[in-house]
């Protein structure tokens, strides 16, 4: 490789580097490479993933990146993530990843051009670049060492100024993420494992949960107690979270992306937390559970939480292959729509609030009763209706059902002791040859399940 003059990222505080300080820097470093048989999880796995989707654009250069660094304030980056298409065509999931491109030639040759490892006899990138320097962020593997790691051909990212296009065709890239979705919707058997072991962490996670709720029930601000506990889980066992926790105390429930976390937990009121262990090879879980902060549900949130459960359980039973996509939100919305009809909440029979010209139903339960799941939470969302939405289900595909009810606390179609609660139960499924397996069966789902839960986790706190 030629030298390069790195291009540094420096602070506006950076201490000023003398021409001593920069000969002293450049010798007496010894050799620290990587082990040789060090490989991407799955090594084997990706060659075919990026054939198939050569295939999908005979003859056409495809480049896929990882994506860029975002500022979070002034001169410090949010996390890392890599793009989960990138991630998923090449096994790279680390947060040394910004800036680098998978790029399919014509001819079906795969070359990634990446920013290796900044040499230690010139040019002081590694210890003067803030944002990419060795010293500041970690180290990186040099060209021969990514190139074991992912068995593809590896390039400088300077190299790959020549296939950049001075245009971007909009038509053509949609069709790209498109063909990358619809290529990521049947999960094999090492990433349902993969998702199966987000699903434990996950559990564990809201055990974790709790057994921190006597003192989050004390702070001021007890939503943050409990994002942080699953947190420290998430952090521990995989990548973080897989998106930001919710947990909605009381009231809150009833916003259905609450993530402020910022309001108190009070006895006698239902938690919704719904969080997500993601692992390091970025799958991720997304369950939600509703408990009772007192370790009891009272009779009217019983009554909300059970009628919850059976449309979830209405659910779950439509689940099987060539079932269509949309029939088990339709066996959810039908449980509740006759649930609330019963309660005398709709203005209109059951039947007539589900009629696609009413939607009546739909004042309390806002939302779809779930979706795919994978490297994203919402996964393969650029796949086209007739592959997903409108399709019908396969074997070996994940998806999460996860039917709620929503009455806000100022809806006066409601009675009184109704207002305020939220309650959703999600649990995430894989679809078998002849139905589908709950993946988070580990956690309860009975309101009785639930109590004896917790009791038996407080119990046994230290």
């Amino acid at each position: 490789m030629t030298s390069r003059a790195p291009q540094l990222h420096t602070g506006s505080h950076d201490l000023p580097v003398s021409a001593a300080l920069a000969s002293f820097m450049t010798g007496g470093w010894a050799g620290t490479p990587l082990p040789d048989d060090t490989r991407v999880p799955c090594f084997a796995r990706f060659a075919g993933r990026r054939a198939r989707l050569a295939a999908r654009f005979p003859g056409e250069r495809l480049l896929v990146p990882a994506g860029e660094l975002k500022v979070r304030s002034h001169d410090c980056d949010h996390r890392f993530r890599p793009h989960s298409a990138y991630a998923w065509l090449t096994g790279l999931t680390g947060e040394d990843q910004p800036g680098h491109v998978l790029v399919l030639e014509p001819d079906g040759e795969a070359v990634l051009y990446l920013r290796p490892r900044s040499p230690r006899d010139e040019g002081g990138a590694f210890y003067r670049d803030r944002r990419y320097g060795e010293f500041w962020v970690g180290r990186r593997p040099d060209l021969a060492e990514a190139e074991r790691l992912t068995g593809l051909r590896c390039a400088h990212l300077d190299d790959l100024d020549h296939h950049r296009r001075p245009g971007r065709d909009a038509a053509r890239d949609a069709e790209l993420a498109c063909a990358l979705s619809e290529l990521r919707l049947v999960k094999d058997d090492w990433e349902v494992a993969q998702l199966q072991q987000a699903v434990d962490h996950t559990t564990t996670g809201f055990e974790d949960v709790v057994r921190a709720l006597p003192a989050a029930l004390r702070h001021p601000r007890g939503e943050r107690w409990v994002e942080g506990a699953f947190q420290q889980r998430a952090r521990a066992e995989g990548n973080g979270t897989g998106y930001e926790t919710i947990a909605a105390a009381g009231a809150h429930a009833c916003v259905l992306h609450w993530t402020r976390n910022d309001g108190p937990l009070e006895t006698g009121r239902l938690l919704l937390l719904d969080a997500g262990v993601e692992t390091d090879t970025l799958y991720t879980a997304d369950v939600t559970r509703t408990l009772p902060l007192s370790g009891r549900f009272s009779p009217v949130q019983r009554r909300v939480y059970e009628l919850v459960l059976a449309a979830q359980d209405a659910g779950i039973a439509a689940l099987e292959p060539g079932a269509s996509f949309r029939d088990f939100h339709r066996a959810c919305t039908g449980v509740l729509a006759e649930g609330l009809a019963d309660w005398g909440v709709l203005p209109r029979p059951a039947k007539e609030a589900l009629a696609d010209d009413s939607g009546l139903y739909r004042r309390y339960t806002l939302c779809s009763s779930g979706h795919m799941l994978g490297l994203d939470v919402h996964d393969c969302g650029r796949a086209r209706a007739d592959q997903y939405l409108d399709g019908v289900l396969t074997e070996g595909q994940v998806l999460t059902v996860e039917p709620g009810l929503y009455l806000q606390p100022d809806d006066e179609t409601l009675p009184p002791e109704l207002r305020g609660m939220g309650v959703r139960i999600e649990d995430d499924l894989v679809i078998t040859s002849d139905g589908a397996r709950l993946m988070s069966s580990a956690l309860p789902r009975t309101a009785d399940g639930v109590e004896e839960w917790m009791e038996s986790l407080l119990a046994g706190r230290t």
